[in-house]
């Protein structure tokens, strides 16, 4: 197996693609492993260096904290990753605990359409992932995941990119912030 690496535009965050399903049920962020099951997230999470996991459909991106050099934690997790899915697993997880069943209101299910239709796919290039957390008084509020989280062009994106298309198509919305 050859897990391929991209970088972002985080520099603090690589996107690694094992060529698998990573997850079946949808992508989260993990930056803390006291209560995971998951042995690669487990082993993951405890090299020296790794800040988070963000797991999508088809990758895994490594948050390393500032101090932390690629040269030193990369080998590692690609290895780690290669021996996860040589013992026959399929995927790194089936389903997100975290995610929650609301019941949305009309605008709030439009800004979570235009979320997964146009804004999704763009930042998942970059190794990332946007969720919607709420709409009010004509304020969406959004959580970046993965390379995303703590990107610095993050803001830029934020605004120029996500609060102007969700503005254009929803007059509703006056302004987006990260949470």
């Amino acid at each position: 197996m050859f897990v391929q690496t991209e970088i972002t535009p985080n520099p603090n965050s690589l996107k690694f693609i094992p060529g698998r399903v990573v997850s079946n049920g949808g992508s989260f962020e993990i930056t803390q492993k006291d209560n995971v099951k998951n042995d690669l997230i487990k082993n993951i999470l405890s090299v020296n260096g790794v800040e988070g996991i963000f797991l999508s459909k088809e990758f895994i991106s490594i948050n390393k904290y500032d101090g932390a050099s690629w040269d030193d934690i990369k080998h590692i997790i690609i290895s780690l990753i290669n021996d996860f899915y040589s013992s026959g697993k399929e995927f790194v997880i089936d389903n997100d605990p975290n995610e929650s069943k609301e019941n949305f209101d009309e605008i709030e299910k439009k800004i979570i359409q235009i979320l997964e239709e146009k804004i999704r796919p763009a930042v998942a290039k970059d190794g990332g992932d946007i969720k919607f957390k709420e709409f009010k008084d004509g304020i969406v509020k959004v959580q970046l995941q993965g390379s995303c989280s703590g990107c610095p062009s993050s803001t830029m994106t934020l605004k120029q990119g996500v609060q102007n298309l969700l503005c254009h198509y929803i007059p509703e919305v006056k302004q987006v912030e990260a949470i």
